[in-house]
């Protein structure tokens, strides 16, 4: 502190003065803290995002780089990746749609983390509580099949059906939904193999009435979320259905086979 009452005077001064050329508010630190901090929470959302990443949707904003860049992002080989299946498919589908009468057609396409699914209305592919194809659905498979041919992907044939108990008459053949699930996605299976596709690439599996169509991605499966997926008979009958899925890499048992052959 100065001693003499002229050095305190100018240093009270100066202390004045300083304070004048300081603005009110937050020190200047801040704003840097709180960009550090918003960065932060944006890496960790991204980090969230990708942990569920649809790999169709990934690869179709890749060749949407690629283009807007003037160049084609190079394949790992000639073979079609998912973003060409659902192409494929839908042109497939808008195909479909032009030749039927009214304009509808029993197959839809979606995609999602686990690669890009075919969805086939049970009620066009199966006898009311049977395993044996109708003629409708072998007419589907052959229009997939060069698609699966051009591919590289595991194909996984997945039975699905709404909550309704199985007649009496049938259970001594298909005691539950699983067992009836199970043999139209083996059924599938067969044709495709009979078509020509590797029964390597296939896998087949029957999931009841546990997996309703309709289900939102964020919801649990409970008996609650069946039932509500269960009221009406159009919501029945989008529930029994046949599911052809091209699996992204990851989701694949060819995979999972080299996983536990490389250890």
């Amino acid at each position: 502190m100065p001693k003499t009452y002229r050095e305190q005077k100018a240093y009270k001064a100066g202390i004045k003065k300083g304070k004048s050329l300081v603005e009110e508010g937050l020190p200047g630190w801040y704003g840097t803290f709180a960009d550090m901090m918003t960065l932060l929470f944006a890496f960790f959302v991204l980090l969230a995002a990708i942990s569920t990443i649809d790999p169709v949707k990934l690869q179709e904003m890749a060749d949407s780089m690629g283009k807007s860049i003037g160049s084609k992002i190079k394949k790992e080989s000639q073979a079609m990746n998912l973003a060409d299946v659902k192409k494929a498919v839908q042109d497939m589908i808008k195909k479909m749609q032009e030749e039927s009468e009214t304009g509808e057609t029993p197959v839809e396409v979606t995609t999602g983390p686990k690669g890009v699914t075919i969805g086939i209305s049970s009620d066009i592919s199966f006898a009311s509580g049977s395993a044996k194809t109708k003629v409708q659905i072998i007419d589907i498979l052959k229009k997939i099949v060069p698609t699966i041919e051009k591919s590289y992907f595991q194909i996984a044939v997945e039975g699905h059906t709404d909550n309704e108990k199985l007649p009496e008459v049938l259970r001594e053949k298909y005691p539950t939904n699983w067992e009836l699930s199970s043999a139209r996605a083996s059924a599938v299976v067969r044709e495709l193999i009979q078509l020509g596709v590797d029964p390597i690439r296939l896998e087949a599996v029957g999931y009841g009435e546990f997996v309703p169509r309709d289900r939102a991605s964020h919801e649990l499966i409970t008996q609650k979320v069946i039932l509500k997926y269960n009221i009406t008979a159009q919501q029945k009958s989008r529930n029994r259905r046949v599911e052809i899925t091209f699996l992204a890499p990851y989701y694949s048992r060819a995979s999972e086979d080299k996983g536990t052959d490389d250890s």
